[in-house]
């Protein structure tokens, strides 16, 4: 592919979302989904490798089938109700329709499986683009849509903060551990998405932080799997130095970044008496603890010569990090002291 066209598909990705963000009626707001989804496409089958192939033909028959329940749901609410506006409160059964459609467009669990084998075999730039960017749009549906009942938003939430972090236990390439943490992370998110927004949105933001960080950290050690990162020590000890706390950030664990939104969560739903999810979303985030230390284990307690199973490149690459990725590194990990003047800038 020609590099001058990428910065159209960039262009089209924006105003897909811009389109989503800005329109009430579902019609517009279905367009910019559409418009989302072809607009990455081109960028994910830019590899010309036959697992980029595969993954580029899941994700479209995956956001396809979104489209067509959320058209269909749209349709059958114009049906019902007489009226195209997303504010206006839908029927139940479009209602149902919608959260579906859009819990598969987002990876939500029970509907996640498409999401680990997509982002195995995309590069790094594109997975940290399907990971961050592409989760705005219908996060901005779902937050305009009026509901009554929340009880699948908070089952969804519950189910993905637990199969996020039961998926990443036993896996070895780095790629679909961050699909596994992606739901795990959406998940907290759906969690509160009803109840305090603006809190979604702050927790949407720390964890495109986060996510940034931990990409471009691998995609500067040129690292995809596990054993890969007890070499990456030689590359650049800057960045495998902070990889560890970049994880321990994901995890939740204070005085890191990622503590904030989890425990905003937490007394948020404690605020709803909501006790029990907030207890379970609680012990699910242990899990994610688990894989998170594996990696952090791996990084720092099975260098080279200790661990056997790690041969040393003949070649290094010891190239200085750029300023813009160490920046993102030490906000992933320093940024928990202003959370009130961050929560400040979502709060209407």
């Amino acid at each position: 592919m020609n590099p001058s066209i990428i910065p159209l598909f960039l262009l089209g990705i924006t105003l897909g979302t811009g389109l989503v963000a800005t329109s009430s009626h579902w019609l517009l707001a279905w367009m910019g989904l559409e418009i989302n989804t072809l607009a990455i496409i081109p960028l994910m089958i830019n590899n010309h490798h036959p697992r980029a192939v595969e993954a580029t033909t899941k994700y479209f028959i995956t956001q396809a089938t979104a489209a067509a329940v959320l058209l269909a749901a749209a349709t059958t609410n114009a049906w019902l109700t007489g009226q195209w506006n997303i504010y206006e409160q839908p029927h139940e059964v479009p209602t149902l329709m919608i959260i579906i459609a859009v819990a598969l467009k987002l990876g939500l669990a029970p509907l996640h499986l498409w999401l680990p084998e997509v982002l195995q075999g995309l590069d790094l730039t594109t997975g940290l683009l399907l990971s961050t960017w592409q989760k705005l749009a219908p996060f901005l549906l779902l937050l305009q849509i009026p509901m009554n009942d929340h009880n699948l938003l908070i089952f969804l939430g519950l189910t993905s903060t637990l199969v996020g972090g039961w998926g990443g236990l036993n896996q070895t390439q780095l790629r679909k551990i961050l699909a596994y943490s992606s739901t795990a992370h959406l998940g907290w998110m759906i969690l509160v998405i009803k109840f305090a927004p603006a809190l979604t949105l702050f927790t949407l933001m720390t964890y495109w932080v986060m996510t940034s960080s931990a990409f471009l950290v691998l995609k500067f050690n040129k690292c995809y799997t596990i054993n890969a990162l007890g070499l990456s020590w030689a590359d650049s000890p800057l960045m495998t130095s902070m990889m560890p706390l970049i994880m321990l950030s994901m995890a939740g664990l204070p005085p890191m970044t990622g503590f904030a939104p989890k425990m905003l969560i937490l007394q948020e739903l404690t605020k709803q008496e909501l006790g029990m999810a907030a207890l379970l979303a609680a012990f699910t985030a242990l899990l994610g603890l688990y894989f998170y230390l594996r990696l952090s284990h791996a990084m720092t307690l099975t260098l080279y010569p200790n661990n056997l199973a790690n041969i040393p490149r003949w070649r290094l690459y010891t190239g200085h990090p750029p300023a813009f990725l160490t920046l993102l590194a030490l906000a992933t990990i320093m940024l928990l002291p202003l959370t009130p003047a961050i929560t400040a800038l979502f709060t209407p």
